[in-house]
Order: structure tokens, then C-alpha cells, then sequence
């Protein structure tokens, strides 16, 4: 996380420092934890999240301020942007356990200073199984950053009228979890509740082809080959082979997967599982539900997506405003 936002490796004094701030920022004040507990337990994910950071914006004096200010108050200011970015990554983390804790009716732990933005997530939920952190960091690294996604944009779109981090994150949020986004995901996993079992994927595709629907999860934005992410993703889940096959769910994600490598219609078409789907396979093997998945993946892109904020503060002041144009009917 230091390295992509602040281009450097921390030394042990600025680690130390870092984390002891992002740990006290994840401490929710009672108003956050009574907007998150208001939910009944089994809301989806994308609303309690918003409501969440809007408490933790409505409880930051300084994140308040920013729409009353005249001049800027992070633009040209990186001091008070790194500071901000900080607890806005933090209001994030201890959004996200905060709903899973309600969600599971399981307590929720105080994060530690020590502890890294992966280690205090899984800590508050609960989970202290090192091999699940380890296999999560590097999953974590891959998603770190990927150029300017739709969410990424959202972000410095939002931010481009110098509102305050947390804004400008939630409007990235906002879009992860659109259909063709990072919720593309969870309609991959119905259709694999759907599916039931692997013998029933060849139809299934069939169906698929015949009536040229959407496969969700496969095919990228970008890539038209296969993504190079997912061979690393692959190495992580042959590590972990035996959740992954106990898993009627990934049984059938995998049958998918390989059918539709098979498939010359996937081929002639450069359909291919894209590494966001593939990620989320390890989240299931480990117990997560599909509702929290997308919620943990939109928090391990968000330090990237707050080095690309940051680094627009350090620009000319330019509102983003997309030109539109316009083509007329022809005439008769």
C-alpha cells in the first residue's frame, strides 16, 4: 500500500506511523456502529457500506469542512491529503467488518496498531489464520492497481471538483458495483448456484451461445487474450486445492472454466475468466459469501485508486468535464 501511493518503500518509522494512524481511524465511533446495526442482518452489502462511510465522513471534522472552504483544502496540500487519505482507506476497512460482523451476528474486534490494512481487516472479523493472510496479500498486490479502471475514474472524476476523499471513494464504490464491474461477480456466482453441478455446465453454455447472453465473468474491457493475472491467481488456488474442491460452488466455476477454454466460440471470441473472477474463487475457498467478496476486492483497489487522487492534487486544478457529442439524424 505505501508504495503505490507514496512511491517508495516505508522505512520503519513511517510504517509504524502509518499504521498506528490507520488503526485509530478504524475505531467507529457509537454513530457509525449504531447506522451499521440499524440494517437488518440480512441487507445486501453495497447500501451499508455507503451508509457507513457516511457516518465516518459526518464524524471527520476535517472531511466536513471541505465543501465550506473557498480554497482548496487538499489540493496543493499533500500533508493534509496524506492524513486524509489515510482514515478514508481506514473508514473503509472498518466499514466493510463492521458489516460483516453484523451481518454473521459475530463480535467485532478493535483493530491493532501494529498490524497492516489486510492483518487489522481480518483481525476485526475475526479471522486469525496466517495462511489466509498470506494467500490474501498477494492476491491483494494484484489488485493493487490496474491503469484507469471505470471506478478509478470515478474516483478523479469526483475529486476533480476538490471534494474530500471519502466523497471521492464512495463514488468509486458506487461503480464497483455495477453489473458489468466488480458486480459482475456475484451474477457469476448465481448463475453458478443456478448451474447446481458440473454436469450441468455444458447445457448450460450451450444455452449460453444459442441465445447470446452474457457469461458474467468472462471477457475483459481491455484484454482480448488471456488476462496475465490469472496465472498467478491460478499458482494461489493450486495451493489451496483442497478448500477449492470441497466447494460445490468452485466445482462448478472450474467446470465452466475449463469448458469455456475448450469452446471455439470463447476462443474466436478472446473470452477468457478475467483475474477478478478467478481472485474471487480464493475468497470462497476461505469461507467468505459471494455479498462480501466484492466489498473486500473494492477495498484492495482503493489505495490505488487514492495514489491516482493523489497525484491529481499535485496538477493543475481542472474540472473533468467530458465533452458530449452530438450527432443529428440525417435528413429525409
Amino acid at each position: 500500500m505505501y508504495l503505490i501511493i507514496w512511491g517508495h518503500l516505508p522505512t520503519e518509522q513511517e510504517k509504524i506511523h502509518v499504521r498506528e494512524a490507520m488503526a485509530e481511524a478504524m475505531n467507529p465511533s457509537q454513530s457509525v456502529k449504531d447506522v451499521i446495526s440499524s440494517f437488518p442482518r440480512d441487507a445486501e452489502t453495497f447500501p451499508m457500506i455507503l451508509a457507513g462511510m457516511s457516518a465516518f465522513a459526518a464524524s471527520d471534522s476535517v472531511i466536513c469542512k471541505t465543501r465550506h472552504q473557498q480554497s482548496a483544502m487538499f489540493h496543493g496540500h499533500l500533508d493534509v491529503a496524506d492524513e486524509a487519505l489515510v482514515r478514508t482507506i481506514a473508514y473503509l476497512a472498518a466499514t466493510i467488518a463492521l458489516i460483516y460482523c453484523h451481518k454473521n451476528d459475530k463480535q467485532w474486534n478493535a483493530p491493532e496498531p501494529d498490524r497492516s490494512l489486510l492483518g487489522n481487516l481480518l483481525l476485526m472479523i475475526g479471522i486469525t489464520d496466517p495462511q489466509v493472510e498470506r494467500c490474501l496479500a498477494k492476491l491483494w498486490i494484484l489488485y493493487a492497481d490496474h491503469e484507469m479502471t471505470n471506478s478509478t475514474a470515478a474516483v478523479l472524476h469526483a475529486g476533480s471538483t476538490l471534494i474530500d476523499p471519502v466523497s471521492a471513494v464512495t463514488a468509486g464504490i458506487i461503480c464497483g458495483y455495477g453489473p458489468l464491474h466488480g458486480g459482475a461477480i456475484d451474477l457469476a456466482y448465481e448463475a453458478f448456484r443456478q448451474i447446481g453441478t458440473a454436469e450441468r455446465v455444458p447445457p448450460f453454455i450451450e444455452r449460453i451461445k444459442s441465445k447470446g447472453g452474457r457469461l458474467f465473468g468472462y471477457g475483459h474491457r481491455v484484454y482480448k487474450t488471456r488476462d496475465p493475472r490469472v496465472s498467478l491467481i491460478e499458482e494461489l488456488l493450486e495451493e489451496h486445492r483442497a478448500a477449492v474442491d470441497a466447494n460445490p460452488l468452485l466445482r462448478v466455476a472450474m467446470a465452466i472454466d475449463k469448458y469455456a477454454n475448450q469452446d471455439a466460440y470463447f476462443i474466436e471470441r478472446g473470452l477468457k475468466a478475467n483475474a477478478d473472477l478467478m481472485g474471487c474463487f480464493l475468497y470462497t475457498a476461505m469461507g467468505f459469501d459471494t455479498d462480501m467478496i466484492i466489498a473486500i476486492t473494492i477495498l484492495s483497489r482503493t489505495p490505488g485508486a487514492l495514489a491516482h487522487w493523489r497525484e491529481s492534487l499535485t496538477q493543475p486544478v481542472k474540472l473533468w468535464r467530458p465533452q458530449q457529442k452530438y450527432v443529428a439524424p440525417l435528413a429525409n
